[in-house]
């Protein structure tokens, strides 16, 4: 992969012997479908997953500048258990308007949560922070949300500056001089006994990306020549940044999947195992300018007791492969 790209990590070291990674990424969990759109004029768009069958959900939310919608629905103690959708948006707060061109396609085909005046599709959303590249007037709408659905396929999808990661940026703890793309990936790993576990990831953080079993930053803040990476764990160390002026304009979004069958309990718990993989593979992760959040779908199609300590793990390296 090139050092301008955040899609591709390998497996990680002393893995691949118990399990292998699927081509289609986060459509590898059966029920599953991605779909993406770019706005015209600069870099923004939005990413789909729907769940037409339902999915049950959860999700993590671990920044602490998010941008979210219906996040408070999917928690165990409240009622409804699955969602029909889940849309990652560039835009900022703006972009949440795709959800409603999702719900737009949802309803014209009969899905929903079933309600005596009708079905309401549930599509739960988050946003990144990408209104400094480019036109900020231009970002994601409801029509955006519409057509990402509508070319939402159960093959592979594609990856890099597409979809909610089409504005996305790295590495901006010293100015955005030296920041560098990010972008959009996405992994999945099967277990011998059919297992699936997926992961889906929008980077577009202020911290580095870095390969977990090198440790070596792939991407992120460059050296002020521009010729080569600075390694911002040496910088914060080193007392040599002096981060100002960055609170939510970034974010990291992930969606999690998962054929097995899960409770909204065992979901949210998923998600939030799966931030582990955001903190292997980005410095500094979770912080106070980022708005790092993680929805989880069961699918279900797999049935049988779960075991949670193995989703959970394999979630973390899916996010992390991803």
């Amino acid at each position: 992969m090139s050092v301008g790209g955040v899609a591709g990590l390998a497996l990680l070291a002393g893995a691949a012997g118990a399990q292998s990674s699927s081509s289609a990424g986060l459509a590898a969990v059966a029920g599953l479908k991605v779909g993406h759109y770019a706005m015209a004029g600069r870099p923004t768009g939005c990413t789909v997953v729907l769940a037409e069958g339902g999915a049950v959900g959860g999700v993590d939310v671990r920044g602490a500048a998010p941008g979210t919608r219906e996040t408070d629905l999917l928690n165990p103690v409240n009622t409804v258990e699955k969602v029909h959708a889940v849309v990652l948006a560039g835009g900022s707060a703006f972009g949440l308007d795709a959800a409603g061109g999702v719900m737009r396609y949802l309803e014209g085909r009969g899905i929903g949560f079933e309600t005596e005046f009708g079905k309401v599709p549930i599509v739960p959303a988050a946003v990144v922070f990408d209104l400094n590249v480019g036109d900020p007037k231009i970002r994601p709408t409801a029509d955006c949300g519409y057509r990402a659905a509508a070319a939402a396929t159960a093959g592979p999808a594609a990856e890099g500056n597409v979809g909610a990661g089409s504005g996305a940026t790295v590495g901006k703890l010293a100015g955005p001089s030296r920041a560098m793309r990010g972008g959009l990936g996405t992994a999945a790993i099967v277990t011998p006994d059919g297992l699936v576990v997926a992961a889906l990831v929008v980077v577009n953080a202020v911290g580095d990306v870095v390969d977990p079993s090198t440790g070596r930053v792939i991407a992120g803040v460059r050296t002020a020549d521009g010729k080569s990476l600075a390694d911002v764990r040496t910088l914060i160390r080193s007392g040599q940044l002096k981060p100002s002026g960055f609170a939510g304009r970034n974010t990291t979004l992930a969606g999690v999947a998962t054929n097995a069958a899960l409770t909204k309990a065992q979901a949210n718990r998923m998600a939030q195992v799966a931030h582990d993989g955001l903190a292997r593979t980005i410095s500094p992760a979770h912080t106070v300018f980022d708005g790092d959040t993680i929805f989880a779908l069961a699918t279900g199609s797999r049935k049988g007791e779960p075991d949670m300590l193995t989703i959970g793990a394999l979630a973390a390296d899916a996010v992390a492969e991803a």
